[in-house]
């Protein structure tokens, strides 16, 4: 009986078994960080509405994990992929549903074809060029009055902070990619205790700012999506500090909410150009195959 130990040591470079191993299937798909950020994300939703009442409408929100899934379905049919993938969309939706506000059931779906769609109809080199919830909420906000950010809806107190800064943490080590968050916040941070210094603010100031659970969701959550972040670590560390220094100018030299969600989307088509410049591997989710004929054809 193989050991989950030889198992790993059979896995190709793409996250894909090189041989596969009777009865350990189930553990290689469980390998896949999708899963951990999934019930991270499904315990803030439900942190969020038991604990601190969020507005969240029920509908919307089953519209939009419904209209998510079936999006992901045709597209991926379209696309002639080998197999359907529900958890990337379950990400996507449940990422609207903690960030995005809306009274109307129709923007709610509309939120979850844009999406998705994004994932599909956009795309350079293999990877969508946006990330799908954070396209989505601009989008909307942009064209309509009936759709906000609720930035204060987690409180700021810095235990709450902390807790989601773990949680957060938690996904990221198992999706390689916490070079990413940890480069945005520490250039965020600098920043704005930069600015707080310069204007003679006490420090207390940045320091409420930075306690702010809609901003360590966009860094744990949406920001460090590794299917649209550079393939390279030194690239991440350079994405993540220009999105952070472009949300800062938005956010205080022009004088808009929500820098750092408009950041990412001003930010994300340069992704290609830092991969062209530092190139790294591409990433893949870890998903099994019986073989390499098997292995799916694109991973959206």
């Amino acid at each position: 009986m193989h050991d989950f130990g030889s198992f790993l040591e059979k896995i190709n470079p793409d996250g894909t078994p090189s041989a596969f191993v009777p009865g350990m299937e189930m553990n290689a798909r469980f390998l896949d960080p999708r899963y951990y950020q999934i019930a991270v994300l499904g315990l803030l939703v439900i942190y969020g509405v038991v604990a601190l009442d969020f507005g969240v409408r029920w509908l919307n929100a089953l519209a939009t994990v419904a209209t998510a899934l079936t999006v992901q379905f045709v597209g991926t049919r379209i696309a002639g992929l080998a197999k359907f993938d529900p958890l990337s969309p379950l990400i996507t939706s449940l990422s609207l549903t903690l960030l995005l506000r809306t009274e109307m059931m129709s923007l709610a779906i509309l939120a979850a074809i844009v999406a998705i769609g994004s994932k599909f109809l956009l795309r350079i080199r293999g990877k969508h060029v946006f990330n799908p919830a954070n396209v989505a909420i601009v989008t909307l906000m942009v064209f309509s009055d009936r759709v906000w950010i609720s930035s204060g809806q987690w409180g700021s107190a810095a235990i709450s902070a902390f807790a989601l800064a773990c949680l957060g943490f938690i996904v990221l080590t198992r999706a390689k990619r916490a070079e990413t968050t940890f480069a945005f916040l520490l250039a965020y941070t600098l920043l704005l205790f930069g600015r707080a210094v310069w204007l003679g603010d006490p420090l207390a100031i940045p320091l409420h700012q930075v306690q702010n659970g809609a901003l360590l969701i966009f860094a744990f959550f949406m920001i460090s999506d590794p299917k649209t972040t550079p393939d390279s670590s030194f690239g991440r560390i350079v994405y993540a500090t220009f999105v952070a220094c472009v949300a800062f100018t938005i956010q205080f030299v022009y004088y808009e909410p929500h820098g750092p969600i408009l950041a990412l989307v001003i930010s994300a088509p340069f992704v290609p150009l830092i991969d062209a410049v530092f190139r790294g591997q591409l990433y893949r989710w870890n998903q099994t195959a019986r073989s390499p004929q098997h292995q799916f054809k694109g991973v959206y």
